[in-house]
């Protein structure tokens, strides 16, 4: 066997914001007892999963950086919010944070829409981000697409800005939609993208 043929061919994956989109945005969450999943987050997840299309969770945590939270009340967070998943009957391949502050004076590559923490998920796990989704409540969730020629899916919530709304409306296309929950989101991505070879699930890669 030669060696290219023993090399896995990237898959699409599934990139998904957490707060806003999976769980409810309670700002700067520092405690794991309020941790809530959002109506149909663990049925759309376990969706993908049972398609075999991978899911990341990609979340900016700015609150680490400005001393609102601590790395270990988001890693709590975050542990609470993957049992909840499980419980569901979902599994999230991989969780990555950006802990930064995201001021203009100090920018990251890995704050969203940066696209450094797609890229370092698409490393360790060999993810086609040319075809995979882009799904939040967030206009920032869905921008990457436009840099990674994937597709991108705005979940307005109550959270959402009017104006990334209309970002999104006026950007809509062949790769910008835009839909009422995180069901008909997912439901969306994998009739565009498909069902894929299942990946080794992780709690997270961080």
């Amino acid at each position: 066997m030669t060696e290219s043929a023993t090399v896995a061919t990237p898959v699409p994956a599934l990139f998904v914001d957490r707060d806003g989109t999976l769980i409810a945005d309670a700002h700067y969450l520092a405690d794991a007892s309020r941790v809530h999943l959002l109506a149909g987050a663990a049925a759309a997840v376990a969706h993908a999963n049972a398609a075999q299309v991978p899911v990341v969770v990609i979340t900016n945590q700015s609150g680490i950086a400005r001393g609102l939270i601590t790395s270990a009340q988001y890693e709590a967070v975050r542990d609470r919010t993957n049992d909840l998943l499980n419980a569901g009957g979902a599994t999230v391949l991989a969780t990555y944070h950006c802990p930064h502050w995201g001021h203009p004076k100090e920018p990251c590559e890995c704050r969203k829409p940066g696209l450094g923490l797609y890229r370092e998920a698409a490393a360790a796990h060999r993810l086609d981000l040319a075809h995979s989704a882009y799904i939040g409540d967030r206009w920032r969730d869905v921008q990457p697409a436009l840099a990674t020629g994937g597709i991108g899916i705005l979940v307005p919530g109550v959270e959402t800005p009017a104006a990334d709304v209309e970002e999104a409306r006026s950007a809509l296309s062949a790769r910008i939609f835009m839909v009422d929950d995180i069901l008909e989101a997912v439901s969306l991505a994998l009739a565009v993208i498909g069902a894929r070879t299942p990946l080794q699930a992780t709690a997270r890669a961080e």
